[in-house]
């Protein structure tokens, strides 16, 4: 009997436990009736002690509700739609563990461009190379460039020195007139570590050198306007981009490339993205993109007629 009441103890000390969990977890009538449940379960087991048969019962029984309890918090985490700030912060988050795989992330397209076939005589094909803001984009070439051969190579959070070593692969190796060059705005936030303008600088001038080397067309976009990074707050990098930007537009002309002014379209008083075209301050909406479309289409054909 005094086994038993040890027992009988225990099983309470267990059952307060769990009611803590329930409470914290579960929607008020359900944590209810499963706290009912679970008193019964443990004054019934107690009180008809057997050795070892209520202990494993109970276990058994607060093991499933524990379970119960975890999957409709995680439902209820999931019914939640995230914040722009949480989605940028995540997005970066998965982009980062990358890194220690695949630093370039050849493998992002390596597929792709095995079945992607040769242009056809005379077909002008353009490859978007750059971070989120082109992979994002892709998916409206089909509508915004109906029947263009535009190919997108975007890869999200990437740092022109990814972009430079797949800069063959996934640019070069698609026999392309024309790409377009969209890169820097993670090199300011520092995604693969700190950069000084001079290393972006670095790296977009060979990626340009190497495609002029194999007839290609430059087309540099400037880095969308942006105040704070929601992933890295705190850089001020609204004055670095509008210095790149200047850079790259002088770089441009000296180098016979077309210069794509993003920027003053998009800015707001701040030299941060408009509110109304985007959500997080640093990726376009649908308004944003629809504003780039009606930019690159002149810009590639400045690029086209460029001997």
């Amino acid at each position: 009997m005094r086994f038993a009441a040890r027992v009988r103890v225990l099983c309470r000390a267990l059952r307060d436990e769990i009611d803590i969990a329930l409470t914290a977890y579960l929607p008020s009538r359900l944590s209810e009736c499963c706290l009912t449940f679970l008193a019964r379960e443990t004054m019934t087991r107690s009180e008809t002690f057997r050795p070892g048969l209520p202990l494993v019962r109970l276990t058994v029984s607060a093991a499933t509700l524990v379970v119960l309890c975890a999957s409709v918090a995680s439902a209820q985490t999931r019914s939640r739609t995230p914040t722009a700030t949480e989605r940028a912060t995540e997005r970066h988050r998965v982009e980062d563990s990358l890194l220690h795989n695949d630093f370039a992330n050849f493998a992002r397209y390596r597929d792709a461009n095995r079945q992607l076939r040769a242009p056809v005589s005379g077909e002008k094909r353009v490859v978007f190379m750059g971070n989120s803001i082109t992979e994002g984009w892709a998916p409206l070439f089909s509508t915004q460039f109906a029947g263009k051969p535009y190919v997108g190579r975007g890869i999200g959070g990437q740092t022109t020195p990814q972009m430079l070593l797949r800069f063959r692969a996934d640019v070069v190796a698609l026999k392309p007139a024309v790409v377009v060059l969209l890169a820097g705005t993670n090199d300011i936030a520092g995604n693969t570590g700190p950069s000084t303008l001079e290393m972006i600088e670095d790296n977009i001038m060979a990626m340009t050198e190497i495609a002029q080397a194999n007839g290609i067309r430059v087309v540099l976009s400037s880095v969308l306007p942006v105040f704070d990074y929601p992933w890295k707050p705190g850089l001020v990098p609204a004055p670095k981009i509008v210095a790149l930007n200047a850079w790259m537009r002088t770089y441009a002309a000296r180098v016979g490339a077309v210069y794509l002014d993003y920027h003053t379209a998009m800015r707001d008083a701040r030299d941060g993205l408009r509110p109304e075209l985007g959500d997080d301050g640093v990726h376009p909406n649908a308004a944003g993109y629809r504003i780039m479309a009606t930019l690159v289409e002149p810009a590639i054909l400045a690029a086209l007629g460029k001997k």
